[in-house]
């Protein structure tokens, strides 16, 4: 198959998995909900980086590892699920009664290092694309550029879903930001992120 129909494929396959629900987009719509779009599209930003990053170690035969070394593979699954238990504690533990204002809510780079480490500490995240970019990478090209231009189309990809995400809590933000609804929401966000976590630490590699 040439370079043109392999892309093409790609992205209609990258496509339809960037907008199936889970925990990136749960991220993505609580921290717009309740920490504004800015922080939002930082959070997401940090969950297309970590995309960007599992997609070069795979081109470069990293994340290979992962799907052959047990012992790999569950020291960052451990790692995941500690990180997703511990957010989802702190959410369920002490829920707010307010929405952040931006001049208290805290500084911007904890948005997109949110996003990052959900997805780097996620080892299934690596697991996938070992077994999902060399389908689509054609005989004859470089696989390290072409790799790393797969995992940037699929990166890009969630850039524009998060901002739609984005965009579509605007009109809620007002209703969203009584001191129940916000109590509320922190505390489901939190018991999500909770059943990820036990999720993740439940599997199997």
């Amino acid at each position: 198959m040439t370079t043109l129909p392999t892309l093409l494929m790609f992205t209609a396959a990258a496509g339809l998995l960037t907008i199936t629900p889970g925990l990136d987009t749960l991220l993505v719509l609580r921290t717009a909900i309740a920490e504004g779009p800015r922080r939002a599209l930082l959070a997401g930003a940090g969950i297309c980086a970590g995309c960007l990053l599992w997609g070069l170690a795979v081109a470069l035969g990293l994340g290979a590892l992962f799907a052959v070394s047990t012992l790999a593979y569950e020291a960052l699954r451990l790692a995941g699920a500690a990180y997703l238990l511990w957010l989802g504690a702190q959410l369920l533990l002490r829920p707010r009664d307010a929405l952040p204002v931006d001049a208290a809510a805290p500084p911007r780079g904890t948005g997109f290092a949110r996003g990052l480490l959900t997805n780097l500490l996620n080892p299934k995240v690596g697991v996938f694309y070992v077994s999902f970019l060399p389908q689509f990478v054609p005989a004859g090209v470089d696989v390290v550029a072409f790799s790393t231009l797969l995992a940037g189309i699929h990166a890009v990809l969630g850039l524009l879903w998060f901002g739609l995400l984005t965009l579509a809590t605007r009109p809620l933000g007002r209703w969203l930001a009584r001191p129940a609804a916000v109590r509320a929401l922190d505390r489901s966000s939190g018991g999500v992120f909770v059943l990820f976590g036990l999720k993740l630490a439940a599997s199997r590699s």
